[in-house]
């Protein structure tokens, strides 16, 4: 069969970062990791083709091309996935479906023929088994982990690689903590399940065949979730592949107690590491009980940040109000803690109930869902009956957004965070896009931007005290030009 593997367009998103990518002349941030792996896992007498509607368009052409389609989508990409689906069977295609948005929701998608649910190592086998049989059933769907030692290399060569910013891999599933709100250790467990570094010296390899020289995101529920094996086996790997073939940097997700590990968080760096995401959520100690996020409890979260940063990693991290312990201070303390913090890239958005969730099945049983979450961080909805009363919750939350993106604190964040990075830090090398990004800030920040008192000032202080890291001062303005188009799509 003809299989066009199609990834459904997200709306403009906190993470989307689509008005900084038209800095650099990209179409998307990241590439579709799910298709790529799973184009993998077909037969290889059947021919494939990508679209990934991020980048490009489905053209009609490429529906009349093909046998059948294979669609995947997390929930924010709900509305693009029914568009393209109802555009599938419409050319008369056999649709099959799978992803994070089916897994939870397939019972509302009857258009679609096929559902391989869950991870694909383990229900794609038995759907490509049933299709040589002639016996295909509608849901394909297991209870069990995949052992991932056996999860092949992604199809790289599907990609146009040049039209993304960043490409990613992934290492390892899985994470040890219990938060309440978390989709991720409801869909994948607890067990951290890993590759081998073997793996991952193969798929870096595969993209450094195609020419890629920049940031590779580790896609991981929780990068530190097995120190012994990152310390003993994939960050060696990493360091002594990195002295052969540079280029390339990495960032990842991780939990805050990597700032209690000095030793790893240098491997890191040494490895090519620049960034990290944690998830901090709240500083208020009831809130973070209520959720049982406990690894964040009876801890300087500011210093925490700060021992990260200095030792080379930019600290991104998400935060949330809504909690029902919040109390009205809590705006005020989110505000306070994120300009102290010099976390620049802070995602703030109100708490959401996924499917499959504790939180969900909590908020079922005590008759406050009001409905399906969007799986938009930072949209300003909530799918449950806050404590807080809605408005004030809502007002504050925007209260937050106007606060941090603003000019004024957003810059104050950037020197903030320059002055507390350390000075080993892994650097991709400079490209045209680069330049290019540059020149375009220096019109539209630097001259036509309501920020440009700011940006001046930042790019020349950073220039006479840390000259070495003006290319991170112009990325992280651009990012917070991004930051402020989409809060205005959600504060006003």
């Amino acid at each position: 069969m003809n299989i066009l593997l199609i990834y459904p367009e997200f709306p403009d998103t906190f993470w989307s970062f689509r008005y900084a990518l038209e800095f650099v002349r990209k179409k998307a941030a990241l590439p579709p990791l799910g298709l790529l792996t799973v184009a993998s896992m077909l037969p290889t007498d059947w021919p494939r083709r990508l679209v990934d509607t991020n980048v490009c368009g489905l053209s009609q052409g490429d529906l009349d091309w093909a046998d059948c389609a294979f669609i995947s989508a997390m929930s924010i990409q709900r509305e693009s996935a029914r568009l393209i689906i109802a555009r599938c069977k419409k050319a008369g295609l056999r649709v099959v479906a799978g992803g994070p948005l089916f897994s939870d929701e397939h019972e509302q998608f009857q258009d679609v023929d096929h559902f391989v649910l869950n991870e694909a190592e383990l229900t794609f086998p038995g759907f490509l088994k049933d299709f040589a049989n002639n016996s295909l059933q509608r849901v394909y769907s297991s209870k069990q982990f995949a052992d991932l030692h056996q999860t092949p290399k992604p199809q790289w060569e599907l990609l146009d690689i040049r039209r993304y910013s960043g490409m990613s891999v992934q290492f390892s599933r899985g994470c040890p903590f219990n938060c309440d709100f978390c989709s991720v250790t409801a869909m994948l467990g607890h067990r951290v399940r890993i590759k081998t570094s073997q793996q991952i010296i193969a798929e870096l390899d595969g993209l450094h065949a195609l020419g890629w020289r920049d940031n590779v995101f580790f896609v991981d529920d929780n990068f530190i979730g097995n120190k012994y094996f990152l310390k003993t086996d994939l960050l060696p790997a990493l360091i002594a592949w990195r002295k052969k073939k540079r280029g390339m940097t990495f960032y990842t997700e991780a939990s805050i107690n990597l700032a209690d590990e000095e030793s790893l968080m240098e491997m890191m760096v040494e490895a090519g590491f620049n960034k990290v995401f944690v998830g901090i959520e709240t500083p208020d100690d009831k809130c973070l009980s209520e959720c049982k996020k406990l690894q964040n409890k009876n801890r300087d979260l500011l210093e925490d940040v700060k021992r990260i940063q200095r030792a080379g990693l930019e600290v991104q991290a998400g935060f949330i109000v809504g909690f029902d312990h919040d109390h009205l201070s809590i705006f005020k303390r989110q505000i306070d803690f994120i300009q102290q913090s010099g976390i620049v890239t802070a995602m703030v958005g109100l708490l959401q109930a996924f499917p499959g969730t504790q939180l969900y099945e909590r908020m079922e049983k005590e008759g406050r869902l009001c409905g399906a979450s969007s799986g938009d961080n930072v949209d300003g909805t909530t799918n449950f009956q806050p404590a807080m009363e809605r408005d004030v919750l809502q007002d504050g939350y925007k209260g937050i957004l106007k606060h941090i993106y603003s000019p004024k604190h957003f810059y104050h964040r950037i020197r903030t965070y320059l002055r507390n990075s350390g000075p080993n830090r892994a650097r991709s090398p400079l490209q045209l896009s680069d330049i290019h990004a540059l020149v375009l800030s220096f019109w539209r920040l630097g001259i036509l931007g309501r920020e440009r008192f700011q940006y001046w000032r930042l790019l020349l202080s950073t220039l006479f005290r840390r000259p070495r890291l003006l290319p991170e001062a112009v990325k992280l303005a651009i990012y917070g030009y991004h930051f402020r188009k989409i809060c205005d799509l959600h504060v006003t």
